[in-house]
C-alpha cells in the first residue's frame, strides 16, 4: 500500500498534492495527480473534477490490458465528463479513449475521508459514470466523504474472451482490469483529493454490483478496497470460458473477420454493429459479454461453489428491490392485460429457475389469493429470475461467517399508481440522495427524501466504519442462515427475518443458473 508520504516523496518535481492550488479564482480548484495537475470546479462548496484521465487510450491496446497515461505538463481541465466506452444504443459520446473518472470532494486538505467508488450498471454493456443520478455532491454534503465514479471498457471491448482464438489471455476481463487500474489510481492519488486510500468502499448497482462482487474473487483487485456493497448485482457465476468463446466466435463472424488480429484493427463501429447480433446461447437480445472465469485474472466464479474465503473478511452489503423485474416487463404491467389465461405463458418467459409455470401460478394463487394476475406475474417473475442470486450470495457469505448485511427496498415508485412497485434501479437515487434529479423515479416527496437520507447515511457509515449500523437506523443484524435478518427500506424502516419465505422455498427446489453463463 502506497501511503501519502511515500507518494509525495516520489513527486518531488510537482507541488504538494494535499493542498488546493487556486487557478483562475477561488472556484477553480487544482489538484496534482501522479500524472499531472487537473483543474476542477466548485459546486456550492463541493469540489468537482470530471473527466480525470486514469488510463491511456485503449484503441492501440484493444482487448489487452490498459496502461497508465503519459504525464502531462500543463494543467488539464477536469470540468466535463469523458467519453463512454463504445456501446450499442449509445446516449452520449463514445470512444475507445474512455478511461476517465470523476471525483466529488469537500476539500483538498489532508482530510483522510472515506472514499466511495461507484460502478455503473448496464449489464457490462451500456452506460457510464456520468449519469446525473450518480452525481456525488449530495453524499459529500451529507457525510464528508469523497465520491468517485468511472468509465471503463464495456461489452466486447471489455469482456470478449479471445484467449482460445489466439487473442490476449486477459481479454475476457479487461473491463474489470480497467476498474483495477482506476482503483490503483485511487490508491495513489486520492489523498490529493482529501480521501483516505485505506478506507475505500466499492459499490454498484446491477452490472456494477456484479462487477463489485466479481472483484472480490480477483486476487489482483482485493487489496485495493476495504468494503463492498452490491445493489441488485445478482451474479453468482461468471461466463465459462467455453461459452465465452462461442460468443467471441459469433462476434467475429458478424464482424466479418477471420482472426483476432483483424478484429483488433478494424474500425470500432464494426465491432459495435456486430455486438448487436442475437446472443448465440440465450437466443435473444444482443451478444452477452460479461466477466469470464479465465483461470487467471478471474480464477473462480464469484459465488460458486462458495464465496471466496480470501475475501471473507471484507464487509459486504447485499441489496435487492422487492419488485426487481418490473423494470424489464414494464410495458406488460402498464398494459394491464395479464389474465389468468395468459399468465403462465408470460411467466415462463421470465423465470430462470426451471419450474413449471402453471405449478408456480397455482402456488402463488394459494399464497396471495387477493392478488390479480398482473401482480402475481411481477412477484413470481422477480422471485424466479432476479432474487435468487442475491439469496445465494448472502447464504454463501453466511456459511463462511463473513460480515454481511442484507437489505430489501420495498418503497414503491409513485408512477402509474404504484403498479411497478420497487423496481430494479429504484435504489440508485435513494443511495445517492438524488431524488430531486428529474430522472429519479422515486419522486421527491417528503417520504422519498427521508428514505434517501436514511439509505445515504447508511452507506456513508458503512464506508467510514465497515458497519452500516448507527444513526436512526433500527439495529441491523448480520445475515445468518437461521433467521435471515433483512433490513426493509420503506416508509418505515424495519428488520424482517426471512422475508417472502414461502416464495423462496417454492423456487429453491430448482438450481439457479445464470442465463448463458
Amino acid at each position: 500500500m502506497i501511503d501519502r508520504r511515500t507518494m509525495l516523496a516520489g513527486l518531488a518535481a510537482v507541488p504538494a498534492m494535499a493542498q488546493a492550488k487556486i487557478g483562475r479564482g477561488p472556484s477553480d480548484p487544482v489538484a496534482t495527480t501522479c500524472h499531472g495537475r487537473v483543474r476542477g470546479t466548485n459546486d456550492g462548496g463541493v469540489l468537482v473534477f470530471k473527466g480525470v484521465r486514469y488510463g491511456a487510450d485503449t484503441a492501440p491496446l484493444r482487448f489487452a490490458r490498459a496502461v497508465t497515461p503519459a504525464p502531462w505538463r500543463d494543467i488539464a481541465p477536469a470540468t466535463r465528463y469523458g467519453a463512454a466506452s463504445p456501446q450499442t444504443r449509445a446516449e452520449e459520446p463514445v470512444s475507445e479513449d474512455c478511461l476517465f473518472l470523476n471525483v466529488w470532494t469537500p476539500g483538498l486538505d489532508a482530510g483522510r475521508r472515506p472514499v466511495m467508488v461507484y460502478f455503473h450498471g448496464g449489464a457490462h454493456a451500456h452506460g457510464s459514470g456520468s449519469d446525473p443520478l450518480y452525481d456525488g455532491a449530495s453524499l459529500v454534503r451529507r457525510g464528508d466523504v469523497v465520491v468517485v465514479t468511472l468509465n471503463h471498457r464495456l461489452a466486447a471491448f471489455g469482456y470478449a474472451y479471445l484467449a482460445q482464438l489466439g487473442g490476449p489471455r486477459d481479454s475476457g476481463n479487461v473491463g474489470n482490469l480497467d476498474i483495477v487500474l482506476a482503483l490503483q489510481w485511487v490508491r495513489d492519488n486520492i489523498a490529493a483529493f482529501g480521501g483516505d486510500p485505506n478506507r475505500v468502499m466499492i459499490f454498484g448497482q446491477s452490472g456494477g454490483g456484479a462487477k463489485a462482487v466479481t472483484l472480490m474473487a480477483m486476487p489482483e483487485a482485493r487489496p485495493l478496497f476495504h468494503t463492498v456493497a452490491t445493489m441488485s448485482g445478482q451474479h453468482v457465476t461468471a461466463a465459462g470460458p467455453n461459452h465465452a468463446t462461442i460468443r467471441a466466435k459469433a462476434l467475429m463472424k458478424r464482424a466479418g473477420v477471420a482472426t483476432v488480429q483483424e478484429l483488433a484493427t478494424i474500425p470500432y463501429q464494426r465491432i459495435v454493429d456486430a455486438m448487436a447480433e442475437t446472443d448465440p446461447l440465450e437466443l435473444k437480445g444482443e451478444i452477452s459479454f460479461f466477466s469470464t472465469m479465465d483461470h487467471g485474472v478471474l480464477p473462480r466464479h464469484p459465488f460458486w461453489p462458495d464465496a471466496p474465503r480470501e475475501a471473507a473478511h471484507i464487509p459486504l452489503i447485499i441489496g435487492n428491490t422487492h419488485d426487481e423485474t418490473a423494470l424489464f416487463i414494464e410495458k406488460t404491467l402498464l398494459a394491464r392485460d395479464t389474465t389468468w389465461d395468459n399468465l403462465a405463458e408470460r411467466l415462463g418467459r421470465e423465470m430462470t429457475r426451471d419450474l413449471a409455470p402453471d405449478h408456480v401460478v397455482a402456488r402463488y394463487r394459494q399464497m396471495y389469493p387477493e392478488r390479480d394476475a398482473g401482480q402475481i406475474l411481477l412477484a413470481a417473475a422477480t422471485a424466479g429470475r432476479s432474487w435468487p442470486g442475491h439469496l445465494i450470495q448472502a447464504e454463501a457469505r453466511a456459511a463462511l461467517g463473513g460480515p454481511t448485511w442484507m437489505y430489501q427496498l420495498d418503497f414503491p415508485s409513485p408512477e402509474a399508481g404504484g403498479i411497478l412497485g420497487a423496481f430494479h434501479t429504484l435504489d440508485i437515487p435513494l443511495v445517492f440522495d438524488n431524488t430531486a434529479v428529474p430522472t429519479a423515479r422515486t419522486g421527491n416527496s417528503p417520504a422519498a427524501r427521508k428514505l434517501a437520507g436514511d439509505m445515504a447515511d447508511c452507506f456513508i457509515r458503512f464506508a467510514r466504519t465497515g458497519d452500516p449500523n448507527g444513526g436512526g437506523l433500527p439495529a441491523w443484524p448480520r445475515f445468518d442462515l437461521e433467521k435471515r435478518p433483512t433490513m426493509i427500506f420503506d416508509r418505515t424502516l424495519r428488520i424482517e427475518n426471512d422475508p417472502r419465505r414461502e416464495e423462496r422455498l417454492l423456487f429453491e427446489v430448482a438450481p439457479y443458473i445464470k442465463p448463458g453463463g
